[in-house]
């Protein structure tokens, strides 16, 4: 009883993905004691459903896809900073070998096997000119949450016509420009993400 309604509530998106499950909570709901509801929660979460940490204890699973969307968010945010910080710190030997990745990029084909490292390179040589080791560090922490890059799903074209923007808006050290276009270029990839049921 306790497990079929508690799932009927997560999969009817009665309860958000993130939301806590607390066992006392939950025995006054449904009005039952501690055991059902443990039993519910173990039988939720092999069911990948529910997920159980050590501190924070049982709470409603979220999909690949959220949380892909989330990192996307936080990305665009830090990549936003990275690159307006940038403008005012760069040299005209940085605009240079940042065109020179560009080009790069531009020469390659969508199945190209060189292109997604050259697109990191075209991206993180504009960051590494705020000069913030800091934001470098969670920068790669989160490209690394991508398997194929945050690039992956986007039609190459489209990515190309926003570097291409990216790179004038360098030169004219317009760092609100640089910041605008970098955040819609990242949060442009939500767009792509497959939509996934909770991980089993």
């Amino acid at each position: 009883m306790v497990t079929d309604a508690l799932r009927e509530l997560i999969t009817g998106r009665q309860l958000s993905p993130g939301t806590p499950l607390r066992q006392r909570d939950l025995a006054e709901q449904f009005e039952v004691s501690y055991t059902p509801v443990r039993e519910a929660l173990r039988r939720l979460e092999s069911e990948g459903l529910v997920v159980t940490d050590v501190h924070r204890g049982a709470t409603v699973a979220r999909t690949e896809s959220e949380e892909m969307e989330e990192n996307y968010r936080i990305l665009a945010a830090l990549e936003a900073l990275a690159g307006s910080l940038a403008v005012s710190k760069m040299t005209s030997e940085d605009l240079a070998e940042i065109e020179a990745f560009y080009r790069q990029v531009a020469t390659c084909q969508p199945d190209d096997d060189r292109l997604a490292e050259l697109n990191r390179q075209f991206h993180f040589r504009i960051y590494e000119c705020a000069r913030s080791p800091m934001l470098l560090l969670l920068m790669r922490l989160l490209w690394r949450s991508f398997p194929r890059g945050p690039q992956a799903g986007r039609p190459h074209q489209e990515s190309l016509q926003q570097h291409a923007q990216l790179v004038e808006a360098l030169k004219r050290r317009d760092e609100e420009e640089v910041a605008a276009i970098i955040r819609e270029h990242v949060l442009g990839s939500i767009k792509y993400l497959p939509q996934q049921e909770p991980r089993p």
